[in-house]
């Protein structure tokens, strides 16, 4: 069973450091830090220790107590959730601004959680705001502890109050088989963090019609019944480049986005049925490809396509031709609203994960290549043609195949795509992309 780690949640309004605390303790930047309320919308996760005391930090967007805005509605939800869930509660205050009408409501939510709670008075960063500490004991939560979380003062006392207020005895993350790292990719709006939600049947991330409104790259560590891992990383929207290139905060989260792509083992692309395949899924389709990931295609929203006999068939065919470079993708479609065919995401994820994981074996793959090589031969270049002496799978996760030739040069990009297809006909490598590496066989060495 997947036991977890003690939570800590950082809570309190907006813009008060909660962001920069859970970033230093982290120890490197989880969360975008920003002068600007409402930066941090979802709860973020991040495992730390203090003292041999391994915990999990849950930073959360600010407490608005009376705006009726549907974001902030929605980021005061997921605060709440990181309440209910939590062991230890940072409740951060401003000892900048002084004690606010809204600090004293989000007080009383908390004492009602019943939860152990430590009350910290941030930006403390100079003496003459020491004596500003003191009007907190008002709250009612006990002893507040002064800290600079953006100089590092006082970092050592809070972190002895939270490990002194968690459980006496917890299991630690005992992992002992593959964490399958999913990224829920795509433009804006198209419905990866409702897709997030219906795959762990909760409300983990916010959802709203309202493009980027998710704004980091949010990882949630989710157990099957059959016991397989998964950490699904639900991702911000990825607009094209002239359309960030002047928003900071939404440039940060592109990055973050890409930076998910590139530590998963799976991309799920998720496509709007009703916009169809767009050039900015073609883009991000092919960055996929260029990592080496496996590839799933999930086209939402099918159920607000009119249907006839063949409409499905017929938008398959359209979909793999527009992204023919990665026709190897399976392709789903989906409604994250109704849950129509959602199961069958973890299906294809173990298959393609399963796929782009095998090793075949030297024989039976160099008696691919030489049944290929006698049913086609290659295309001169120069009065010559390349000769494949040899081939041997060299990694996976992409499937990875060195061959050894007489010239790299002469291997035509056609026939680079015809082994390509040979090799996919006798293994499969279903939603898979694979890589041919050239080798030059050097005189002397052995055939």
């Amino acid at each position: 069973m997947l036991a977890y780690k003690p939570l800590v949640a950082i809570v309190g309004r907006p813009n008060v450091g909660k962001s920069t605390f859970f970033n230093v303790i982290a120890g490197h930047r989880i969360s975008i830090v920003e002068d600007t309320p409402g930066v941090t919308r979802d709860r973020i996760y991040a495992d730390s220790e203090w003292t041999g005391n391994p915990f999990t930090l849950i930073d959360t967007g600010g407490i608005d107590t009376q705006s009726e805005d549907v974001l902030l509605s929605q980021m005061r939800r997921q605060a709440e959730i990181a309440i209910e869930t939590a062991d230890v509660i940072c409740f951060f205050v401003d000892a900048r601004e002084g004690m606010t009408h809204q600090d004293k409501e989000i007080a009383i939510m908390l004492r009602i959680s019943k939860k152990p709670i430590i009350l910290v008075v941030n930006k403390v960063d100079f003496k003459g705001l020491d004596d500003s500490v003191y009007e907190y004991y008002e709250l009612g939560l006990g002893d507040p502890y002064p800290i600079s979380a953006a100089n590092m003062l006082g970092l050592g006392d809070l972190l002895d109050a939270i490990v002194s207020k968690l459980p006496k005895a917890f299991n630690e993350l005992e992992i002992e088989s593959t964490v399958i790292q999913l990224a829920i990719i795509g433009r804006p709006n198209v419905g990866k963090s409702s897709i997030t939600n219906r795959l762990l049947m909760q409300e983990r991330v916010m959802v709203s019609d309202i493009p980027g409104t998710t704004r980091d790259a949010i990882d949630t560590m989710h157990e099957r019944e059959d016991g397989k891992l998964y950490n699904i990383i639900d991702t911000a929207g990825i607009r094209r480049k002239r359309a960030v290139e002047d928003a900071t905060l939404e440039r940060y989260s592109v990055i973050r986005s890409f930076t998910a792509i590139r530590r998963c083992d799976v991309a799920l692309l998720v496509i709007d049925a009703v916009d169809g395949v767009t050039q900015q899924d073609t883009k991000i389709a092919s960055m996929v490809k260029d990592e080496g990931k496996c590839l799933i295609i999930a086209v939402n929203k099918w159920d607000l396509i009119e249907k006839d006999t063949g409409t499905l068939e017929k938008y398959h065919k359209q979909v793999l031709n527009d992204l023919k470079f990665v026709d190897y993708a399976p392709v789903l479609f989906i409604s994250a609203l109704s849950g129509q065919r959602l199961i069958n995401i973890w299906e294809t994820i173990n298959q393609v994960y399963e796929q782009a994981s095998k090793r075949i074996t030297t024989g039976a793959l160099n008696e691919v290549i030489g049944e290929a090589q006698m049913s086609l031969q290659p295309p001169m270049s120069g009065g010559r043609r390349i000769k494949i002496y040899y081939a041997t799978q060299q990694s996976t996760l992409p499937p990875v195949f060195l061959l050894f030739v007489n010239d790299e040069k002469l291997l035509h990009f056609a026939y680079e795509r015809y082994l390509e297809n040979q090799l996919r006909k006798a293994f499969g490598f279903i939603g898979t992309p694979i890589r041919l590496l050239l080798r030059e066989r050097k005189k002397g060495d052995e055939s």
